[in-house]
């Protein structure tokens, strides 16, 4: 019952991100692709402050202690949004979430079997291979 719970919150997530792409997507077209980027970041930042200051109860401090490729997470995020604010005006939301989709499916099975960034080893099987590969072909097929 736990797991179809977090999935349903995930599933929420994905509700987030496909109206932040839209949203986002024309904040870039009216201000600019790398303008968009940023004020959104900037939004977020500011919202991510308040909700640090007063709800976090982690360590904050803590950060100098972590190792230093653990700090690119808001470089990684600076172009995923960038890509979703461009991609979005070129191809329309579901064309760039599918993308987005297939590219995190297929690298998130290349950190699991490889067990990388200190994770869990999880192999990728034939089944796992067709799976990622008719991804492929509906991306194709959806944008023909």
């Amino acid at each position: 019952m736990m797991k179809l719970l977090i999935a349903l919150i995930a599933a929420l997530g994905g509700v987030a991100v496909a109206v932040q792409s839209k949203v986002n997507g024309g904040l870039g077209q009216k201000i600019g692709l790398i303008e968009g980027s940023f004020i959104s970041f900037l939004i977020g930042t500011l919202v991510l402050f308040f909700f640090t200051i007063f709800f976090g109860k982690g360590n904050i401090l803590a950060v100098t202690e972590v190792p230093k490729w653990q700090l690119i997470g808001g470089i990684l995020g600076a172009i995923y949004v960038s890509i979703l604010i461009f991609s979005v005006n070129k191809i329309g939301v579901t064309s760039t979430l599918m993308a987005v989709v297939l590219g995190q499916i297929a690298v998130g099975a290349i950190i699991d079997h490889f067990g990388l960034f200190g994770g869990e080893r999880y192999p990728i099987t034939g089944t796992k291979m067709i799976s990622i590969l008719l991804l492929i072909v509906s991306l194709y097929l959806f944008n023909k």
